[in-house]
């Protein structure tokens, strides 16, 4: 195996040196944008030498207008086909054909001549919209489009890196910067709502002898934290196989990974509830500090006079929800949030076609 080099910069180099002067011989006055986005750990930054044994190698994304993607798209995939170097930095540039029974991966072939089976794909800035987000860039999104696409479709847009940009890429992805205002609180008041209403169990179930689900209600708690640090610090969280390395890469991971961590081994609720209301009161402070509502108490407290210690969640949503001018917000029945604070079906957070039959639940 040659030397590994994560793919960002293998698409990089990959765009420059080679791709792009296939262009410039063929098409040398078409305007065009090329990134690497989308899927992929590659696209994260979070690839590694194991990553290459499927659906990664020299690739990248080239985005044409409409119009000179009907004139010109399958031109310049024959002249990528016939002229691309079979081997790239000690990888070959050819791949297999989509595999039907794994979920369309294609792997690195070693090939000794052309025509290449190259995975430059030329696409426009709608037709990779509808692929990812099931939404039409030619209209602003409103609330509910942002509350039905999964944080991890947003990323897919707006992580990777843009090698060259000419049909409005760029744009597109600083318009999917992050949440507007009103729907991030709206996502900050649905989780602390998912802490409210559980906290509490992890002693109550303690209590009576039940520690394995006491240790299941303190994990989803653990998430639902997280889940918050990625909304505080107005970033995307990814899929569940980079979760924790995302959150690891937080700025407030540093104090609250330890208790959080240590919420995952305790062996008794008690050492369990005392590590989560570390990490709650850290929450709590770094609310505070983001002044959308006037300061919450940030220390634990007994719940209702029982004897377990909880933060209270309700009450910073309920805070957040105040703040809250947008009609159709306001007019959202429950504290759900977005999509994937309500589900973590991979079918159903994958199923694009399905994000019109949501707004429905929003709309009651």
């Amino acid at each position: 195996m040659p030397d590994f080099i994560p793919g960002l910069e293998l698409s990089r180099r990959f765009y420059h040196e080679v791709v792009r002067p296939i262009l410039d011989q063929h098409a040398p006055d078409l305007h065009h944008s090329a990134a690497l986005i989308g899927s992929g750990s590659e696209v994260l930054g979070y690839d590694t030498p194991m990553s290459s044994d499927h659906h990664w190698g020299p690739r990248l994304l080239l985005f044409l207008s409409a119009a000179d993607h009907t004139r010109h798209a399958a031109a310049l995939d024959a002249a990528l086909r016939d002229h691309l170097p079979t081997l790239f930095a000690g990888y070959s540039t050819h791949f297999s054909p989509p595999n039907p029974d794994d979920n369309g991966v294609q792997l690195l072939v070693p090939l000794e001549h052309g025509p290449v089976n190259h995975r430059v794909e030329i696409t426009t800035l709608t037709a990779f919209c509808a692929s990812v987000l099931a939404f039409d860039p030619a209209r602003d999104p409103d609330p509910l489009d942002w509350l039905t696409i999964p944080a991890q479709s947003l990323l897919e847009l707006t992580a990777g890196a843009v090698y060259h940009d000419e049909v409005g890429l760029n744009s597109l992805r600083a318009r999917f910067a992050y949440y507007p205002d009103a729907v991030w609180r709206y996502l900050l008041a649905a989780g602390w709502a998912r802490i409210g209403q559980e906290e509490p169990f992890v002693g109550r179930t303690g209590d009576v002898g039940d520690e394995i689900g006491s240790q299941v209600i303190a994990a989803r708690l653990v998430r639902d934290v997280m889940r918050l640090c990625f909304l505080i610090e107005r970033r995307y969280a990814p899929y569940p196989k980079w979760f924790g390395t995302a959150f690891a890469r937080l700025d407030c991971a540093a104090a609250l990974l330890p208790p959080l961590q240590a919420a995952l081994r305790a062996e008794s609720w008690r050492e369990r509830e005392r590590a989560l209301g570390t990490a709650y009161e850290g929450v709590a402070a770094l609310h505070n500090a983001l002044r959308l509502t006037d300061p919450l108490p940030a220390q634990v407290s007994p719940f209702h006079g029982r004897p377990f210690n909880v933060i209270h969640g309700e009450r910073f949503a309920a805070a957040l929800k105040a703040t809250i001018h947008d009609e159709l917000l306001r007019r959202i029945p429950f504290d759900i949030g977005a999509v994937d604070q309500w589900s973590d079906s991979t079918d159903l957070l994958a199923a694009r076609s399905l994000r019109e039959r949501l707004r429905l639940l929003y709309e009651g």
